[in-house]
C-alpha cells in the first residue's frame, strides 16, 4: 500500500469515452484491468467524472454548422467542439463497468456549467474556477498524484500541469492512459507536462 499522502486520481474513465463510446478514445478500455490494480494499493483514490448537461457549450451539435473537432474561441479561450458526450445521467456518463468504483473514496463530477467546459480536475478552463479537489486533497493531507485514465493529451495532462502548479509532486502513467491525439494534441501535452516537472513513467 502507498503512503497516506498518496492519492491516484483516475480521469474520466466512462463509457463515452472507451470503445462504441460517443467520443471513444482507442483502447480506451484496454486501461481498466491496470487503474483497478491500481486502487487497490492506494489508501487516497478520487474518480473523476465528466458530467456535462445537453446543451453545452462545448457540444458540436449546439453551433449550427460548426464541424465536430473544429475550433472556436470562447471567453476563456480556445475551445474544441466535442462530439455530444457524457450527458447527464446517461449511460455513456457512467464509469466503465469493469471499473471497481466502490473503491474511491470521492467521485468529482466535472463540466456542469454549460458555458464553460472543464478539462482540468482542478479548475475549469477559465484556470481559475476551482473544482474543490484541492481542498479536499489538502484536507487529506496529500502531497503527492498520480494520475491515469482518459484522455491523456487533455484532461489527464489538464489536471497533472495543474497538480503541479498547485505545488503537487505529479506523476503520470502513461501506459494506465490513452490519448485522442488530436492534431498532435498528445507530443504538445507531453512537452507541457515536463515544462510543468510533471514525471512521465509508463
Amino acid at each position: 500500500m502507498r503512503p497516506d499522502d498518496e492519492a491516484l486520481i483516475v480521469i474520466d474513465l466512462q463509457n463515452d469515452f472507451c470503445p462504441g463510446g460517443a467520443l471513444a478514445v482507442q483502447g480506451g478500455d484496454q486501461i481498466v484491468g491496470r487503474v483497478n490494480a491500481l486502487m487497490r494499493d492506494h489508501a487516497v483514490v478520487v474518480l473523476t467524472q465528466d458530467w456535462h448537461p445537453a446543451d453545452h457549450t462545448s457540444f458540436a451539435a449546439n453551433h449550427p454548422g460548426a464541424a465536430p473537432y473544429s475550433v472556436i474561441q470562447m471567453p476563456y479561450g480556445a475551445q474544441v467542439l466535442w462530439p455530444a458526450h457524457c450527458i447527464q445521467g446517461s449511460d455513456g456518463a457512467q464509469f466503465h463497468p469493469d471499473l471497481h468504483v466502490d473503491r474511491a473514496d470521492l467521485i468529482l463530477r466535472k463540466g456542469f456549467r454549460a458555458s464553460i467546459d472543464s478539462y482540468s480536475a482542478f479548475f475549469e478552463n477559465d484556470h481559475k474556477t476551482a473544482t474543490g479537489l484541492d481542498g479536499y486533497l489538502r484536507d487529506r493531507g496529500v502531497k503527492k498524484l498520480t494520475f491515469v485514465g482518459l484522455a491523456l493529451d487533455f484532461c489527464v495532462a489538464w489536471s497533472a500541469v495543474d497538480a503541479a502548479r498547485l505545488g503537487y509532486g505529479v506523476t503520470v502513467l502513461e501506459g494506465a492512459c490513452r490519448a485522442i491525439d488530436l492534431d498532435g494534441s498528445l507530443a504538445a501535452a507531453g512537452d507541457t507536462m515536463r515544462a510543468a516537472g510533471v514525471t512521465q513513467e509508463a
